[in-house]
């Protein structure tokens, strides 16, 4: 009998077939928890840099925008510092009355080297698909943004009369669907006297 008894203890040692099955599958469910975890995360990790990517090309952009003059004038113009007025005459402009978008008959672009966007006006409906540094050259490895530019009167803003100041809003769109806007005030400084 102490035989059969050892015997019998023996088999209630191991596992069973049953009992091995179950463990596989929860730790099967358990690792893939866990790798779907690993997986979002590493999909997820390229999102800050595209957007600092897609941050970075908003700002230089608006502040290209926002450095340049807003008169009533073409920065061109004899008369362009001294204008008080956007109208041809002697206290308006001397021959080009600064509208938005680039002047047409000058044929003015951003990247011109003889007529370029010197105004803010200029920028007015602007965009670039892939983005291009000032002399138009693309940038490496922003190929699949693209960028646009707003420009619209403000109104009435912190005690400056509706008609001189501008709003720019530079809004720039990744390859991963992600979209950014900034937005900047610019007033007008002419004339100088």
């Amino acid at each position: 009998m102490s035989t059969t008894k050892s015997l019998f203890m023996l088999r209630q040692c191991g596992l069973s077939l049953i009992e091995l099955l179950v463990f596989i599958v929860v730790v099967g469910v358990a690792v893939m928890g866990v790798v779907s975890v690993y997986s979002l995360n590493a999909r997820a990790s390229v999102d800050p840099a595209i957007r600092k990517q897609a941050m970075a090309t908003a700002e230089s952009l608006l502040d290209e925008v926002l450095s340049k003059p807003y008169t009533y004038c073409d920065p061109d113009d004899a008369q362009a510092d001294t204008a008080t007025s956007a109208v041809i005459g002697p206290t308006g402009c001397a021959t080009v009355v600064e509208g938005m978008g680039p002047e047409v008959a000058q044929a003015e672009t951003r990247y011109s080297a003889t007529n370029p966007f010197d105004n803010v006006n200029d920028y007015d409906g602007f965009m670039m698909v892939g983005i291009d540094d000032i002399t138009g050259v693309a940038v490496l490895g922003l190929g699949g943004y693209t960028a646009t530019v707003l420009v619209q009167p403000a109104g009435a803003f912190n005690g400056i009369p509706a008609g001189e100041t501008l709003l720019v809003t530079v809004t720039v769109n990744a390859p991963s669907n992600q979209t950014l806007s900034l937005s900047g005030y610019r007033t007008r400084y002419a004339p100088t006297l």
